[in-house]
């Protein structure tokens, strides 16, 4: 595995295809890991979806979405690859059953959800598993004090809920993204990434990677969805967190890329983004 220890590491195709998770033939599911993806609320059933599904599009053996009633029916109406769960029923068990864990994507910021935030932490409180925290995740996050987070998390924010995880504003974090993100990565000892129109991955070991690849095709709801589910992805499959962050980041914008050669910037969705990440995966094959 090449090294990628601060600035010098050259973060080329070689790179990418040298971390991507390999594909024995001697395997079944479970050799790619399982995800619970806890996602979705009765408004934001898109969120679930995109989240759940493209932990699959990038070789992950199962998915299992959290989430309530109305989202799971939702997205049982649109994929039938996805293992649902009632978010009511989650236990200490996670900690055991599932190789990664993400949470927020399109959660809402109800008492419920701010309910099952805390009690997803306080079930991962001794354990290594890598969970990734998005959208409405960060929102909760940021709002309260004195959290115990477990060990290895990836947070993913855009400028606005950066903002608020540091306490500053958009225009600060803009004057200086690479700084903010290797200083969110100290605060929440993880790994951060900030999600821009050169998206910047750090770590809180001195690990740094500006990506550039992506168009103004990422610029459309449930982008991050795809991109948060797509690190998940990586992760269940044994790829570390900062990694399985470089690795998704870079492949989220090639897909956006060659999406638009047939849809064009302006009409590329999250939902066609899902259809075109195993096209990005074969350019580093």
């Amino acid at each position: 595995m090449p090294d990628n220890k601060g600035c010098n590491m050259i973060y080329n195709k070689e790179y990418f295809k040298n971390i991507l998770p390999k594909r024995p033939e001697n395997s079944h599911k479970g050799t790619f890991g399982h995800v619970l993806n806890i996602a979705g609320s009765e408004f934001y059933r898109g969120a679930a979806y995109f989240s759940s599904v493209a932990p699959l599009k990038v070789g992950c053996g199962r998915v299992t979405l959290a989430s309530e009633a109305t989202a799971l029916q939702a997205v049982a109406s649109l994929n039938p690859d996805v293992i649902l769960m009632p978010a009511k029923n989650l236990t200490k068990e996670i900690s055991g059953k599932f190789q990664t864990i993400s949470i927020g994507c399109g959660l809402s910021r109800g008492k419920n959800a701010i309910k099952t935030f805390k009690k997803v932490l306080k079930l991962l409180k001794n354990s290594q598993i890598p969970l990734v925290i998005d959208a409405d995740g960060l929102n909760i996050l940021s709002a309260i004090k004195n959290l115990s987070l477990p060990k290895n998390i990836i947070l993913t924010p855009h400028p606005k809920e950066m903002s608020r995880l540091m306490k500053v504003t958009v225009e600060t974090i803009l004057e200086n993204p690479q700084f903010w993100a290797k200083k969110c990565s100290e605060k929440y000892s993880c790994t951060t990434v900030l999600k821009l129109h050169k998206t910047i991955v750090a770590d809180n070991k001195g690990n740094f990677y500006e990506n550039n690849t992506g168009n103004s095709a990422l610029a459309h709801g449930g982008s991050g969805d795809v991109l948060t589910g797509m690190i998940s992805g990586f992760l269940s499959q044994g790829v570390n967190c900062f990694e399985a962050s470089c690795l998704a980041v870079y492949l989220h914008g090639k897909t956006a890329e060659i999406a638009s050669k047939d849809l064009t910037e302006y009409s590329v969705l999250a939902s066609d983004l899902l259809n075109y990440i195993p096209k990005s995966i074969k350019t580093i094959l």
